[in-house]
């Protein structure tokens, strides 16, 4: 029988970027990762192609699979001889039944790690301004729970032993029983003026925090329409957090919004949203593939030191093309004494990742601003030109070009495929949330979302979104295939479209 190993992961609080390195090696490696409800489509992401998914997510009063049933899943995955990742919000060992697990792995004679993450507490304090420990207010920390079992009716704290002074307390999973708990914290002796800050979501762009004490917190929190999950932190230094909150003054702090992507692609877009504060579900919509003709590799690379120009019209040309260079060469320079057109900056920069300089950019990022610029050269008549695509190129920059009388090859490298939703993390993370605005970026992302529109329907709850296209030629697909536009950038870049953001959906907009 082959021997397969487990390890019991902690995803931290939320935020895709607080996971661990030794998280983040272990889910790029694993065979089969078995998931609760609150990690991040993002850390999903990460997951190897082929990787085994099986959510196995409990919310309060609805258990999807009975603890005992999901201990007997990790234990069978592992005796098929797989490389199991048991991956939990927060840490495995706080309020998440980790040791549960590692108990019964241990019986079943199953080889466990366990791996430390964040705990909600910890990402709700960082997140929010609120110092859990202080020299001269705090040295107490006390983490209980507010529900430690949806079967239960009543909370077993011992409320009346927790340290009223120099403390601070942090309650987990408390929301549905706040009036319970701060009726418990007054009969033990705290003050009605103690501070509170119940911190929703913590860590994530959609975070809120409700501030304040035990006297008003409940009436504050209907007002505020406070939801799980939330981190409820009582103590003197919950009042800190309008001195030294910064996360919340973020321009796009409290947004949300669905960026279209490529599976298995780390989204340039998500990261410069993410360091404006918002929160990013990346909708894997397309997968990009390699895609390359062998015999038309071949017979481009014996002609290459004919070529006049290289054109490239994606990021993806560019990486999927030096990928089949760098199978034939081992130097860089054996592309010669070439010329470089790039559609846009986003591709130049690509293409400076492999040391080359890029001699030609268009002023406006699309197929007819590269031809016009390519032809306004005064270089293509009889010039060899070799045009990097996929399988979705339009046409329009071969057929200008051959009109401006050059001779064109197409060298197609990658494809462009839908992608199946019906499973995914991040739709389901949309469908049930909704977001502020998805993001369009190509016309590929457009048609894709209407041909998987069955697989996106969002819950009665969820925030109805606004549409924003990242440049005309995506505005016309729009436009074409009948998906209303909201915002349009101002030019075809990454950067103009997160401009367009902050201007429309930042806090300054309100």
């Amino acid at each position: 029988m082959p021997k397969g190993s487990v390890y019991l992961v902690g995803a931290g609080p939320g935020n895709p970027g607080l996971i661990t390195v030794r998280a983040k090696e272990l889910i790029e490696s694993c065979d089969t990762l078995i998931y609760d409800s609150l990690v991040h489509p993002a850390v999903l992401a990460l997951q190897k192609e082929k990787c085994e998914l099986i959510f196995v997510g409990k919310k309060s009063g609805c258990h999807s699979v009975p603890q005992a049933e999901i201990q007997s899943l990790i234990v069978a995955k592992a005796r098929e001889g797989k490389r199991v990742v048991r991956l939990k919000g927060g840490d495995p060992f706080i309020f998440g039944r980790g040791s549960e697990e590692a108990l019964f792995l241990r019986q079943e004679g199953v080889d466990f790690e366990i791996v430390p993450g964040i705990t909600a507490a910890i990402g709700a304090g960082a997140f929010s301004g609120t110092p859990l420990t202080q020299r001269n207010s705090s040295s107490t920390l006390v983490i209980v729970t507010g529900h430690e079992d949806p079967e239960k009716p009543e909370i077993s704290v011992d409320w009346a032993n927790i340290p009223r002074v120099n403390s601070t307390v942090c309650v987990y999973m408390g929301v549905s029983r706040l009036e319970l708990i701060v009726a418990s914290l007054m009969d033990a002796g705290f003050e009605s003026d103690t501070a509170v800050a119940c911190v929703e979501w913590a860590t994530l762009g959609c975070q809120r925090v409700c501030r304040g004490n035990l006297g008003t917190i409940c009436g504050d929190a209907k007002e505020f329409k406070l939801k799980s999950p939330a981190v409820i932190i009582i103590g003197e230094n919950t009042g800190m957090g309008d001195e030294i909150s910064w996360f919340e003054a973020q321009p796009l702090q409290g947004r949300r919004f669905v960026v279209t992507r490529s599976q298995g692609q780390a989204s340039e877009l998500s990261e410069k949203l993410e360091k404006l504060g918002a929160e990013v579900i990346g909708l894997p919509l397309i997968s990009i593939s390699r895609n390359v003709n062998e015999q038309t590799r071949d017979d481009v690379f014996a002609e290459l030191a004919s070529y006049d120009w290289i054109v490239f019209s994606s990021p993806n040309g560019v990486r999927y093309f030096f990928d089949t260079f760098f199978e034939k060469f081992d130097d860089i320079r054996s592309l010669g004494f070439i010329r470089i057109a790039a559609v846009g900056k986003s591709t130049a920069k690509e293409i400076s990742k492999f040391y080359v300089a890029t001699d030609l950019i268009p002023e406006e990022a699309n197929a007819e601003s590269l031809a016009d610029a390519l032809v306004a050269t005064e270089s293509l008549d009889s010039a060899k030109v070799l045009l990097v695509t996929g399988n979705l190129g339009r046409g329009v920059l071969s057929k200008k070009l051959e009109e401006a009388r050059a001779i064109v090859d197409r060298f197609e490298v990658y494809r462009t495929d839908s992608k199946d939703l019906s499973s995914d993390p991040a739709a389901k993370a949309f469908r049930e949330q909704g977001a502020d605005a998805i993001l369009f970026t190509s016309s590929s992302g457009v048609k894709s979302f209407v041909d998987q529109a069955k697989d996106l329907v969002l819950s009665a709850d969820a925030i109805r979104p606004k549409t924003v296209s990242i440049g005309p030629i995506t505005s016309a697909s729009m436009e074409r295939l009948g998906v209303p536009r909201n915002f349009q950038a101002k030019e075809a870049s990454l950067d103009s479209l997160a401009e367009e953001l902050v201007r429309n959906f930042g806090k300054e907009s309100n």
